[in-house]
């Protein structure tokens, strides 16, 4: 997807996010939160959107948020204000494929249901590896093609309406695996219908 299209569809997306795509989304957002929160350190969201994961960060942790989306931002930013989530440390509208951060600046990165929406999704995890600390983690949680199945039957249906629904349902995970940087810890299946993974890649040393 272009970004142009990514824009368009999260502002058409962004007022009926949280009960739409949220609640089909949840199981995975919170298996992600819960196990950064055994962590410890900076975290940074990329493609924070709405903010529906920032309520569930442990007090401890220090967290960025960015997204490309404005209304997305906005909605995030109204919940961290009325729910006065000291945690979060900053919000940032920012494109994914060229971070605004030093190399090595976040002791987690985390990502949920953003590579299969972004244009150059190679791009993005090769940036969130670089943010990353060496010894540190990539959590990344989205939906990836099955090779066989009613699902891939489902997935290669819908491909063609990507721009319209605002991701990808024949994404590759293979376009997320090839940086240099990041080791696979875990790889797992998430409800519902094990259509979800749970991917969490260590950051290798220098």
């Amino acid at each position: 997807m272009e970004l142009d299209a990514v824009q368009k569809s999260y502002r058409r997306w962004a007022p009926v996010y949280d009960a739409t795509f949220g609640a089909i989304t949840g199981v995975g957002r919170r298996r992600a939160v819960s196990y950064v929160n055994a962590r410890q350190g900076s975290v940074l969201e990329v493609g924070v959107g709405t903010g529906l994961a920032l309520p569930g960060y442990a007090p401890h942790l220090r967290v960025t948020g960015i997204d490309y989306s404005d209304e997305m931002l906005a909605k995030a930013r109204a919940k961290v204000d009325a729910r006065g989530l000291s945690q979060v440390q900053e919000l940032r509208q920012m494109d994914a494929r060229v971070l605004d951060f030093p190399d090595a600046s976040f002791d987690t990165v985390v990502a949920m249901y953003l590579v299969s929406v972004v244009p150059e999704p190679e791009r993005v995890v090769a940036e969130m590896a670089r943010v990353c600390k060496p010894g540190g983690e990539v959590v990344i949680v989205g939906h990836f093609a099955r090779d066989k199945g009613l699902l891939s039957v489902l997935e290669r249906a819908f491909a063609p309406l990507a721009d319209l629904i605002g991701w990808h349902s024949d994404f590759d995970r293979a376009r997320v695996m090839g940086s240099p940087l990041l080791e696979v810890a875990e790889d797992s299946t998430l409800p519902p219908f094990g259509m979800f993974t749970f991917l969490r890649m260590v950051r290798k040393p220098d």
